[in-house]
């Protein structure tokens, strides 16, 4: 065993506190002393730990010397005197301050900050990404998700898609709340007559990609129609056979079913005559368009002559959902018909592809529903035929969204899809609810984007992706159920109400929706009495714009707009 460590004796010092005198002042031989280690005598007023203070920089230059400074100070111990002088050339063996960096960001650590000199690309890249996140969580943390009368969008102000009048008197305010906890199941709907003829979709759209991108194409020669309800003769004849007690078309059903998810203002048209209702839009209403970027966080500019302003993008949005829907078609003059002709077509007139199922759905044991849907195209597969809808998405500047679609379709299409679904919600919603409105067994969603951010008159395919609308509408949490719970309690309500005119306003600022009892010739008058001039069809939504005897298209609006520019 190795044998224990000897302390020593320690003298004992009855007279006080420290060592006793006679040992301070004996010799060094005394075993009770460490060997030639001097004692420092100090009174009870100093302060101790100067002995360990190794972090005090004793060797600035700059600093005028002083003999206290050394880290053992002997100057007044008698027991040295000539060495006095020697300690204060005392130096720690590392005394000297660390060495500053040639390159480095020593501007941090000044009490001046001073901007580097140098800033490149990449990091004012990360700087625009890293405070898009920080504006994003800051508008999540303010965004209450449980208030569902909390507004979604602060800066935007929003006008009424309709100029309410003081005469009108408001019958019922609807908040969005109370829609979420509806719910109504209604059976198999039945055909009670197609209409129209159908090409063949091109199933080689389904392989493009971002690198093979196709130019889309204009079709000025083909009409498209956007016939209101009542205005529709194949639904007077339904109407004069009593076939049902509500009528209606796929775009209004689709609009009140989806309306929770809606954010501008929209209106439909309630006509009660007799036991019937009918359910239509005005002339030149904002339901022919396509609203873009409505669900988003970041608004839109608001002066309306921007290309990028949200009535110039629902105008062009029209406008290429529609020739998409003609682009992706085998144009070989090989078409499927059906009962009888596309009844808003005039003799010899060249139309789109589309066919209208007049379908009729079981509200109540006395109350059906008939509506007018819409199908695209058609396709055959393992001798099946299956009916396809078309439909484009279109993105117009990279940086409003935060994603670029050349980039990210290929290798992240789900986070592509994604975005779009956070900020065209309702649009979206409203889509896969027309498919399942007219039994489509498949949904076709085209990607199709500007060839330059600030070129809105040419644009070029990206991508074709399908989905089969049950699918989907689960995957965006849209519950049929609840969709048919909306149609049905607004349909009761608006039953209730006596014979006459009515309107449907979706609120601009709030999330709900007013009924008004109108006159009898309101929205007619300005029709009527002023139609506008075809020059002046270039800006909808204006009154009389969309009329039935006119069948004016936002294709033909668009490609006016183009000429003019030319």
């Amino acid at each position: 065993m190795v044998g224990a460590f000897d302390v020593g004796a320690v003298p004992f010092n009855p007279d006080g506190w420290g060592p006793p005198d006679a040992a301070a002042a004996g010799n060094n031989n005394n075993n009770n002393l460490p060997v030639n280690v001097p004692f420092a005598p100090f009174s009870r007023s100093d302060k101790l730990g100067r002995i360990a203070d190794w972090t005090r920089n004793f060797n600035n230059p700059t600093r005028p010397k002083n003999p206290a400074d050394s880290a053992f100070d002997f100057t007044n111990d008698e027991s040295f005197p000539a060495n006095a002088d020697d300690d204060a050339s005392f130096r720690l063996v590392d005394g000297k301050p660390p060495p500053r960096p040639k390159f480095g960001p020593k501007w941090r650590f000044q009490q001046q900050r001073q901007l580097p000199q140098r800033r490149d690309e990449e990091v004012e890249a990360k700087k625009r990404e890293a405070e898009k996140e920080r504006a994003r969580r800051d508008r999540l943390y303010h965004m209450n998700r449980s208030n569902p009368n909390a507004q979604r969008r602060e800066a935007a102000v929003f006008k009424s898609s309709v100029d309410i009048q003081p005469e009108w008197n408001m019958h019922d305010q609807i908040p969005f709340s109370t829609f979420s906890k509806l719910s109504f199941s209604v059976p198999e709907p039945e055909d009670l007559l197609l209409c129209g003829a159908l090409e063949y979709y091109d199933r080689s759209y389904d392989r493009i990609t971002p690198k093979n991108e196709r130019r889309l194409e204009r079709f000025k020669n083909r009409n498209f129609f956007k016939i209101t309800t009542t205005d529709d003769p194949v639904i007077r004849r339904l109407a004069n056979e009593d076939k049902a007690t509500v009528f209606a078309t796929d775009t209004i059903l689709s609009t009140l079913m989806c309306a929770p998810r809606s954010v501008y203002s929209w209106d439909i048209v309630v006509q009660r005559v007799g036991n019937k209702l009918f359910f239509d839009k005005r002339d030149g209403s904002q339901l022919d368009l396509l609203s873009v970027h409505e669900t988003s966080q970041e608004p839109l500019p608001e002066a309306k002559d921007d290309i990028n302003s949200a009535h110039s993008l629902s105008v062009e949005a029209a406008y290429i959902n529609q020739n998409f829907s003609q682009q992706v078609l085998i144009r070989d003059g090989n078409k499927v018909t059906f009962d009888e002709p596309n009844p808003f077509a005039n003799e010899g007139e060249e139309v789109a592809s589309v066919a209208y199922r007049y379908r009729r759905w079981k509200l109540d044991d006395d109350m059906y529903l008939v509506a007018r849907c819409e199908v695209q195209s058609v396709v055959e597969l393992n001798k099946q035929r299956s009916f396809l809808t078309l439909n484009a998405l279109n993105e117009f500047d990279p940086k409003y969204s935060g994603v670029d679609w050349r980039q990210k379709l290929e290798t992240q299409r789900g986070a592509v899809l994604a975005t779009e679904l956070k900020n065209n919600a309702n649009k979206l919603a409203k889509w896969t609810a027309q498919a399942l409105l007219a039994s489509a067994d498949m949904m076709k969603l085209g990607y199709v984007s500007r060839i330059h951010p600030r070129d809105h008159f040419n644009h070029v395919i990206l991508a074709v992706v399908g989905y089969k609308p049950r699918d989907f509408a689960a995957q965006i949490n849209l519950n049929t159920s609840n969709m048919w719970g909306i149609v049905k309690s607004i349909v009761d309500l608006c039953m209730k109400l006596n014979e006459g005119k009515y309107v449907l306003v979706k609120d601009p600022s709030k999330p709900q929706v007013r009924i008004y009892e109108v006159p009898a010739d309101a929205f007619e008058n300005d029709y009527v009495e002023e139609p506008l001039p075809e020059d002046e069809q270039v800006q909808p939504p204006a009154e009389g714009a969309d009329g039935v005897d006119a069948a004016a298209t936002t294709n033909d609006v668009e490609d006016k707009q183009i000429d003019d520019q030319a």
